[in-house]
C-alpha cells in the first residue's frame, strides 16, 4: 500500500465505522505517512499491513486496568 492522502484516510475511517472530519483525516495522513515511507522497501513481504482507521480507533479506545 502506498502512503494514503487525507481523502483516502477519510474513506477508510468511514468504512471502519469511525467517522471524523477532514482536519482529522489530514492529521492522520500526516502522522502515519513516515511509517508508510519507512516500510516501502519491504512492502508486501511482511505479515501485517498499515491501516489508517485503526489509528483513530486506538485513540478513541479507553484501556481499563
Amino acid at each position: 500500500m502506498t502512503r494514503p492522502d487525507p481523502k483516502q484516510v477519510k474513506a477508510m475511517t468511514d468504512v471502519a465505522g469511525v467517522p471524523q472530519d477532514s482536519e482529522v483525516s489530514t492529521r492522520i495522513a500526516t502522522s502515519i505517512g513516515p511509517a508508510f515511507d519507512g516500510f516501502a522497501p519491504v512492502a508486501g513481504t511482511l505479515p501485517m499491513d498499515l491501516e489508517p482507521a485503526s489509528f483513530l480507533l486506538a485513540q478513541r479506545t479507553k484501556v481499563s486496568k
